[in-house]
């Protein structure tokens, strides 16, 4: 696995940008991005499993029906989620993109990201998709990526080189949330980007796959958004065989973009809104990986774990208790419980019991800027690990006041 510059740009036929369209008040803020592909691409995609799904959720379902787009265009600062004439407007973009770029209207995806409830200035996109085009360029990535930005604090981009057979295969994403992050389905947005030639089956079998087991593992505060969605788009210039079956190809292929989408997903736990720590949680000999899972998420999803983390506080009975109402089977008098980083590891249950610790050398562990909440269950061979970070004052100041 070689890591690569270029994010969404790096696979061969993929060009992006991104600039300020006036949707947002700031001027040095971006907030409209572009990908773009030389040819039509197989696509797949998941979506938020929220019963209030925005506008631009349901237009890109429509879109995709067949699995093929050509162009992704999305917006921050705006969600189009529960607004006057979102679905219009959702496809007015679609439309006067498409017209543009010269590709038919259905092969683009449309994503939006920001303040729910307000009519979104789609004439102001309308406006900045002639610089969105104009600005197209291998070197796009890092602005598309800023575009999709709301309160997130860094941008979140990666590219990858595998090989499938003797072919070089790359796969580029990038990715945006900070807040109201707790999918069910692959993420709040990213954007993935591939040349392998692979059919419209396989890639939506792998993503379904690996967002089950990456963006679908991580929380940040229990809300899930009104939309999320995770594409992947493949040109299929790399040359390799195409990928029809799951052979070696395909799981060489699912390798790489589940590696993709990992990084993607801690990135995003590491950037939660507020949070000063990245938070992880192992479990490990489980009777099966959906209780391994089951248990993870709701130990990183607990207020008064991420709290307790915040504070670098070893009070391991919250995590006891959040894997109690998991639903999970497991026997508490098994349990083991351990914290590590950086500085070190230290056990603090055994066999569901408290241990004597060190308190100093706790404290010292859970001050990293990366924790790992490590649960032995002992009594199966099935591991799972999800992702999150610590709940701090500066959550509650961002959200108080997120939309005035």
């Amino acid at each position: 696995m070689k890591h690569l510059t270029g994010g969404v740009c790096a696979p061969e036929g993929f060009t992006a940008s991104g600039v300020h369209c006036g949707i947002r008040k700031n001027k040095l803020k971006k907030d409209l991005a572009l990908i773009y592909s030389d040819v039509e691409c197989a696509t797949a995609a998941v979506y938020t499993l929220n019963k209030v799904k925005a506008a631009p959720v349901y237009v890109t379902m429509e879109n995709l029906e067949f699995g093929i787009s050509q162009a992704i265009i999305c917006n921050s600062g705006n969600a189009n989620a529960c607004a006057p004439d979102g679905n219009e407007n959702a496809r007015r973009t679609c439309d006067v993109l498409a017209d543009a770029l010269h590709i038919h209207k259905r092969d683009v995806v449309v994503g939006s990201t920001g303040v729910i409830g307000e009519r979104l200035n789609v004439e102001a996109i309308e406006k900045g998709i002639p610089a969105l085009i104009k600005g197209l360029s291998k070197n796009g990535s890092g602005d598309a990526a800023e575009a999709i930005m709301t309160t997130d604090t860094t941008k979140k981009e990666i590219a990858v080189e595998i090989f499938i057979g003797k072919k070089r295969v790359k796969i580029g994403a990038i990715a945006k949330g900070s807040g109201m992050i707790h999918p069910n389905m692959g993420t709040m947005l990213s954007f993935v980007t591939t040349d392998c030639a692979i059919t419209q089956e396989m890639l939506q079998k792998a993503l379904s796959e690996s967002a089950r087991k990456s963006y679908n593992r991580v929380s940040i505060d229990g809300d899930t958004s009104t939309n999320d969605m995770c594409t992947v788009m493949a040109s299929g210039l790399a040359g390799n065989d195409l990928i029809e079956w799951q052979d070696e190809n395909y799981e060489a292929f699912f390798e790489g973009l589940h590696y993709v989408n990992t990084y993607l997903s801690r990135e995003l736990a590491r950037d939660g809104e507020g949070a000063t720590k990245l938070l992880t949680c192992t479990v490990k000999r489980a009777r099966a990986e959906e209780s391994a899972e089951r248990i993870a998420k709701s130990v990183i999803s607990s207020s008064l774990v991420k709290a307790a983390m915040f504070g670098s506080d070893a009070n391991w009975g919250r995590v006891l208790c959040a894997m109690g109402y998991s639903k999970a089977p497991f026997r508490p008098e098994y349990v083991d419980i351990d914290f590590s980083s950086a500085a070190g590891t230290i056990d603090v249950c055994k066999d569901g019991a408290g241990l004597l610790f060190d308190e100093a050398l706790a404290k010292k562990i859970l001050s990293e800027r990366e924790v790992t909440i490590g649960i032995d269950l002992k009594e199966g061979d099935a591991e799972a690990s999800a992702w999150g970070c610590d709940l701090t004052y500066d959550y509650v100041k961002i959200n108080g006041d997120y939309r005035t």
